[in-house]
């Protein structure tokens, strides 16, 4: 797996906001990808060091439009720790 196929983009919300005060960025990632994996693309494409990484698997939610029954896409998410004295200075502006 290339590397530019395991981080897919940032999980931008109230509550993911919050923890990027405290150096915790989360990202949807490849359901593939393992922790190992992550950190490893995370350290080499931003040039931080992190310090853990947690992973959460979310399935797709049943969604209906009147008689029509569909199903939103299922993602991993990852809870990107960094170490004390780093930051992100993409996200950093928002």
């Amino acid at each position: 797996m290339h590397l530019t196929q395991v981080i897919k983009k940032p999980l931008l919300t109230e509550k993911t906001y919050l923890g990027q005060q405290n150096g915790a960025y989360t990202f949807v990632v490849d359901k593939k990808a393992n922790k190992t994996l992550i950190k490893k693309t995370f350290e080499e494409i931003f040039q931080v060091k992190v310090k853990d990484v947690r992973t959460m698997n979310y399935d797709g939610k049943d969604k209906r439009m009147g008689k029509f029954v569909g199903k939103t896409a299922s993602y991993k998410k990852a809870i990107i720790v960094l170490k004390d004295g780093e930051t992100l200075d993409i996200l950093s502006d928002l």
